[in-house]
């Protein structure tokens, strides 16, 4: 398997072993909300795809993001590009950055047909600056983290700013986004906890 690279053009580290190999192998893939949205209807039945891109950069590890509900697959609501970088001292920094254009959806499926991001470079990207998403070592084999204060801007449904919470295993992954007003109240997103996302194939 070939190895990642660090953040900062640091020395390359297996495949295995690291927690920073752990969370950006964990991060890659596909998943599924589909058992959650069966078991509690006020859950959607979501398709999310992390899918490694510019394996040959050293500024870390980049990812293409697509999701999008099963019943619209064609029609991804979001869809981003990562940056996940070892800041150190055991704390994994997944920056957030959006496409170019004013059509994004262009790129829709990029997952499996890189060929849709030819001309897309990171200096072509966009940083949703407030929006890194921040994971330690939990209990076990389990990374959690989250934003940091207020600071991701969001307007949609009168929102003012989000917040995302990540619990990340080997074969699942736990996210929870919110949107908050100005007065502390929940905007938009789930109400009860986040959505259970279950490694698929593809």
């Amino acid at each position: 398997m070939v190895g990642l690279i660090c953040a900062g053009g640091r020395a390359e580290v297996p495949a295995d072993g690291t927690d920073f190999a752990k969370v950006c192998q964990w991060l890659t893939g596909s998943f599924s909300s589909n058992q959650q949205s069966i078991d509690d209807a006020s859950y959607f039945d979501i398709r999310l795809h992390m899918s490694r891109v510019w394996v040959d950069r050293t500024d870390g590890y980049w990812l293409y993001v697509e999701q999008a509900r099963a019943d619209g697959l064609d029609q991804p609501y979001r869809q981003r590009v990562y940056q996940v970088v070892d800041n150190g001292n055991g704390e994994f920094e997944s920056r957030v950055f959006e496409l170019p254009g004013d059509d994004p959806l262009k790129y829709a499926g990029a997952w499996q047909d890189a060929a849709k991001l030819v001309g897309v470079t990171p200096e072509t990207l966009k940083q949703k600056q407030g929006c890194s998403i921040y994971l330690k070592k939990a209990v076990g084999e389990t990374f959690e983290g989250a934003t940091r204060g207020k600071g991701c801007v969001s307007t949609r449904q009168g929102a003012a700013y989000t917040t995302s919470e990540v619990k990340l295993f080997a074969n699942e992954l736990h996210s929870w986004d919110r949107g908050w007003a100005d007065d502390g109240k929940q905007a938009w997103g789930a109400v009860k906890g986040g959505y259970i996302f279950k490694r698929v194939e593809e």
